[in-house]
């Protein structure tokens, strides 16, 4: 930045003096000229058929003229009629130069010469020349203009030194929060996430701004590595909890421990099945990051996909201890925009995530009217705090409740939270469900309309697609 401003201020400079120069050369040459050309003509007239005037004292009226007006020289010659001058021009001039052509037709001649000698010739009838026609030459030296270009280029250098100041503290002053970002960056990368750009008391705008994003950069890192490990020991805790007791009864089986052989097995296949939705879930997820999941969006009938799910459940819920059903009225038709398996899927995570912290029952219900579609899951547990509903399906935040058998993964909702985003649904929780109620919980759906009556204003549908 510093050696592009002086360059700037230096070519500028530059490109300014050399304009001037011409400028001033070309005005002060013709404006000299002028003059010479006015002073020619009235010394002209002056000596013009002037009666009785001797040669001495023509001659010391030429010499009073010549010293009086800053002339460089004054002279008379006779130009004879085929254009030859009678006497040598003075201060070094060629009869070439003052044009004796025009000057036999009477006309004034008035230029200078590369050396920058303004001259003016005039055709000056006199009394005493009869052979020839007399011709008035006066000469001027131009003033060198060599003094105004080191003026100019002294105010240059103080520009360029100047320039070079202000560029300095500029590069100073845009630099150190660069290099400060740098630096952050650098320790980020590194791995320190603590690491922040500071931010001076009166920042400009820009770095303000870049400085806030690295530090909300290095923030959200942060976050996200706490919330991978919470992830990892919850995963690995909920690994743990079925492999151990799949070893444990298997050792007692094969070492004759146990007294009811089949009821350890049992214990064993049903912790098999608790790890084997664990690890289709963190498959589940992995498909969805992968964009590898496909979905085929046609209209169907939610209420049937969300029948055959309750009826698939009933065994589980009776295991439990607790009622599942259909909200009343959910029996009728509900035609909405989805797919067939990946709406199960949901409600499935759904119904298994209540099952898990119901007291006593769990609902689901399904409402076709007007505006969106919209299923629902109720349990009667403990509910979920208001500053938590919003965090519910993000799939590194567990929140355990106060009450309440947990026996899910831990990653149902936030696989719910992603099909449904795919499918151009909605979906967020409620706590508690109503008044006068146990707290409970409601996760709601937000589904799409047939695609006759979607709205304009939402998702495209298109036929069989991959997550993009």
């Amino acid at each position: 930045m510093t050696i592009a401003i002086i360059a700037l201020v230096v070519a500028t400079v530059t490109v300014t003096s050399i304009s001037s120069y011409v400028l001033i050369r070309r005005a002060t040459i013709s404006t000299s000229q002028r003059e010479l050309a006015g002073e020619a003509r009235a010394i002209s007239k002056t000596f013009s058929n002037r009666a009785g005037l001797t040669r001495a004292l023509f001659n010391k009226d030429l010499k009073f003229v010549t010293s009086a007006g800053n002339f460089t020289s004054v002279q008379f010659v006779l130009l004879a009629p085929d254009g030859t001058i009678s006497a040598p021009l003075a201060s070094g001039l060629s009869p070439a130069q003052i044009n004796p052509v025009a000057l036999l037709a009477g006309r004034q001649v008035t230029s200078h010469t590369p050396a920058l000698l303004a001259y003016s010739a005039v055709p000056t009838p006199l009394q005493s020349a009869t052979d020839g026609t007399p011709v008035l030459v006066v000469t001027r030296q131009i003033h060198n203009l060599v003094n105004g270009v080191r003026y100019f280029g002294l105010i240059g250098l103080g520009a360029v030194l100047a320039a070079a100041l202000v560029a300095a503290a500029l590069a100073r002053r845009f630099t150190r929060p660069v290099v400060a970002a740098v630096a952050t960056t650098r320790r980020i990368a590194s791995g320190d996430l603590d690491a922040k750009v500071p931010v001076g008391d009166r920042p400009d705008p820009e770095f303000a701004q870049l400085a806030d994003s690295i530090n909300s950069m290095g923030a959200s890192l942060a976050r996200a590595r706490d919330q991978e490990r919470q992830f990892l020991l919850s995963v690995s805790h909920e690994l743990r909890t079925p492999l151990t007791s799949i070893r444990g009864y298997a050792d007692a089986v094969l070492d004759g421990a146990t007294d009811d052989p089949q009821a350890a097995a049992a214990i064993i296949s049903t912790e098999s099945r608790r790890l084997e939705r664990l690890v289709q879930d963190l498959l589940d997820l992995a498909r969805l990051d992968a964009d590898r999941f496909t979905f085929e969006l046609r209209t169907v009938d939610a209420a049937l996909v969300a029948a055959q799910v309750v009826d698939g459940f009933q065994p589980r819920a009776a295991e439990l201890g607790i009622t599942l059903s259909m909200a009343p009225g959910s029996d009728q038709p509900c035609l909405v925009t989805s797919d067939s398996d990946r709406l199960g899927q949901v409600v499935a995570n759904l119904v298994e995530n209540a099952s898990s912290f119901a007291v006593g029952q769990v609902v689901v219900g399904l409402s076709g009217g007007p505006g969106r579609p919209v299923l629902w899951v109720d349990d009667d547990g403990p509910g979920i705090p208001s500053d938590r509903l919003t965090r519910v399906f993000d799939r590194h935040f567990t929140t355990d409740r106060d009450t309440g058998p947990r026996r899910g993964s831990g990653l149902g909702l936030a696989i719910v939270a992603e099909l449904v985003a795919a499918m151009g649904a909605r979906v967020h929780a409620e706590s508690p469900v109503g008044p006068g109620r146990t707290p409970g919980t409601r996760m709601v759906v937000e589904l799409l309309a047939p695609r006759s009556t979607v709205s304009t204003s939402g998702p495209e549908i298109r036929g069989s697609t991959e997550i993009s």
